[in-house]
């Protein structure tokens, strides 16, 4: 049940691999954000990484959750004078429902069993979904999360996990930020005060421990 390299434990059964914003508009050439990400997910092999790691998951029983961000067009659930980053993300007209940007990445399209968390209209994934009733209602204690931003959406979803109780697992190779100077920032000071960062090895390596 564990990594000896790095002594991590998992059991399947209570882990939720939560993949946060594995969308077009991220991940793939001619999304509106991919220029911007780009570069960190080339130096990681962030999507090859990440679908060893979901298919690994789900082999071992592991519980796979996808967090998509949506807005209809317009943006009417968020405030008419966004600043930070969702006003990049509006004015790159991002995520729109129903488009090919806002589609999650066909590498990682969810598949049966997987769990597709609905309503995530900001940065922290608990915030404006079902995400921690579907986590305890399943038993989940241990959230292993990826995705995008480093050291936002998953840095925020990271904390708030944290502050709830759950063990929470970052895999520093399938995330991403807008530049490799935030990127390594995030997982270098803040990643250890509230998670236990580990590569995708780490995890697939404990998780074959666990069969």
């Amino acid at each position: 049940m564990s990594d000896a390299a790095t002594g991590l434990t998992l059991d399947p059964a209570t882990t939720a691999v939560v993949l946060i914003e594995y969308q077009n508009d991220f991940t793939s050439e001619g999304g509106a954000l991919h220029g911007a990400v780009a570069e960190v997910m080339g130096s990681t092999d962030m999507l090859a990484k990440t679908k060893a790691l979901a298919s690994a998951a789900r082999s071992a029983g592991a519980t796979i959750m996808h967090a998509p961000i949506t807005f209809v067009a317009g943006y009417h659930e968020i405030s008419s004078h966004p600043y930070g980053i969702l006003k990049g993300v509006v004015d790159g007209n991002a995520f729109v429902k129903d488009t090919w940007g806002a589609a999650i990445v066909d590498d990682l399209a969810p598949q049966p069993g997987d769990i597709v968390i609905e309503g995530k209209r900001g940065l922290d994934t608990f915030a404006s979904t079902n995400l921690d009733f579907i986590l305890r209602s399943k038993g989940i204690t241990t959230i292993v999360l990826g995705g995008f931003l480093t050291n936002c959406c998953v840095e925020s979803t990271m904390r708030t996990g944290y502050e709830n109780g759950y063990r929470v697992v970052t895999v520093t190779d399938c995330t991403a930020a807008t530049s490799t100077a935030e990127h390594e920032s995030a997982i270098r000071f803040d990643y250890p005060m509230f998670s236990l960062p580990v590569s995708a090895d780490d995890v697939i390596n404990a998780l074959a421990g666990a069969a």
